[in-house]
């Protein structure tokens, strides 16, 4: 869709609203209320999209290989049931999401998994234990969240840490795994980290950029484990395969388990992205990368788009690329940015999972409509991509496109309806963002946007 917008505005989502509009929209909304909690709807992931002969290609890339392109000589996994015991202090509603999980997995993905308050002797284990960031980032500084197999404790992990126990490509059955999360970060941020670390301990240990329908990928778009995940996950632990395996022999039996698991995707068109460069990743990475400054950025998103181009790319390898060019892009390069972002979108729309992707784009176009005092065009992008924010459950998403509503409205001088939508707004804000100050935060940078846009109108 060609939107009418005019180049991008450069606007960054930061500063603050003046006092007396905080004020005002505390005293109406704020104040007296109490404070709610977000829940998620009921569970609809979007469905695997593509045919079953891309999936095994995607399987067999994302089971025998590492994140950092180190080869997996065997398959490997648990076989039989799994428990999944808790360590430390549990953010309070880590419990909850953690259930929410595991009933998935048992739906979905026909995986034995339960929580209990012990493993019993000789169990599968997976351990999921809490602790403060800055005691994990002492051992391993560049992780969020990690998991690690044969451990049961942090302790464990920091006493065998050099040792080829807890090298992934030297495990073959899997019978423990410990996956380490922050206590002191945002209830989506923990969320995030439970089903992406726990579906790789039961499941494949790579990531794939160009696999838009995926939580194996970090580019972070999808925030729990979608349709696609759960079939990598059933297919993963069906009873045709065995751990020991070679790829050859995982691959022999791939075919005929798609088909059965995943009926729709027979005979469906579509062909195997093929092996991506490793040039290519590092490069998206460096764009990524939030240690690189602005211009080491830039630097690997031209470089990433650059390959794209040269490999021919037209799927989201190369919408990526566009993506992450327009983002970065200099305020004298408006005009191409757009153009580079609607073009992303394009393709992101016709990809199996990529409507999320697009869905961002349309909050991000969303801003520079408000900035420029398009309100409706606000209302319209917003209203398009709230759908896929609520069914891949981006709390942070969600407020963030409820609180763009909330000033349009306003901007539209329908003043109660923008103070509605931002006060509904604020649970999930605050379980994305972490705090009520930090969702108060959010909602002052996309205000300051309307205002600045307002002014920008009376002169």
């Amino acid at each position: 869709m060609k939107a009418p917008l005019i180049a991008l505005a450069g606007i960054a989502l930061t500063a603050c609203v003046p006092t007396t509009e905080v004020a005002r929209l505390q005293s109406n909304v704020g104040a007296a209320q109490p404070m709610a909690i977000y829940r998620p709807g009921a569970v609809d992931p979007l469905a695997p999209g593509r045919s079953n002969q891309e999936m095994v290609a995607d399987f067999l890339e994302l089971g025998f290989a590492m994140e950092s392109g180190r080869a997996i000589p065997a398959f490997s996994r648990f076989d039989g049931p799994v428990t999944v015991v808790t360590r430390g202090a549990l953010p309070a509603t880590a419990v909850a999401d953690l259930d929410r999980l595991i009933g998935r997995l048992n739906a979905e993905a026909a995986i034995d998994i339960a929580r209990a308050p012990t493993a019993p002797e000789g169990a599968n284990t997976i351990t999921v234990e809490f602790l403060p960031r800055r005691q994990m980032q002492a051992v391993v500084p560049a992780a969020a969240c990690f998991v690690v197999p044969n451990v049961t404790t942090w302790q464990d992990f920091v006493a065998n840490r050099r040792s080829l126990s807890i090298d992934w490509t030297h495990v073959v059955q899997r019978t423990s795994a410990a996956v380490f999360i922050p206590d002191d970060t945002t209830p989506q941020e923990i969320r995030d980290c439970l089903h992406e670390e726990i579906g790789q301990a039961l499941g494949p240990l790579n990531d794939l950029f160009r696999l838009a329908d995926s939580i194996f990928n970090d580019d972070n778009f999808q925030t729990t484990l979608t349709g696609f995940d759960m079939l990598i996950l059933r297919v993963w632990n069906a009873p045709e395969l065995t751990p020991g395996m070679t790829r050859e022999q995982v691959a022999a039996r791939l075919p005929t388990l798609f088909n059965r698991l995943n009926p729709g995707g027979r005979g469906r068109g579509g062909t195997p992205a093929g092996e991506t460069p490793r040039a290519w990743q590092l490069a998206i990475e460096q764009a990524l990368s939030s240690d690189g400054g602005l211009m080491q950025r830039r630097e690997g998103a031209e470089q990433a788009l650059a390959m794209a181009r040269a490999q021919g790319w037209t799927d989201t390898r190369l919408a990526l690329s566009l993506m992450l060019n327009a983002r970065l892009a200099p305020r004298d390069r408006g005009e191409s940015a757009l153009d580079q972002l609607l073009t992303a979108a394009e393709i992101y729309r016709r990809t199996p999972g990529g409507e999320v992707h697009a869905a961002h784009i349309d909050m991000h176009l969303a801003v520079q409509a408000l900035a420029t005092g398009q309100t409706q065009m606000a209302l319209d992008l917003t209203e398009q991509a709230r759908p896929y924010a609520e069914r891949t459950e981006n709390a942070a998403f969600l407020a963030s496109l409820g609180f763009i509503r909330s000033e349009a409205e306003t901007q539209l001088g329908n003043t109660a309806e923008g103070d509605r939508l931002r006060l509904d707004s604020m649970p999930a804000a605050r379980y994305g963002f972490g705090s009520e100050a930090a969702a108060q935060a959010r909602y002052e940078e996309i205000a300051r946007i309307g205002n600045a846009a307002q002014r920008l109108a009376r002169l």
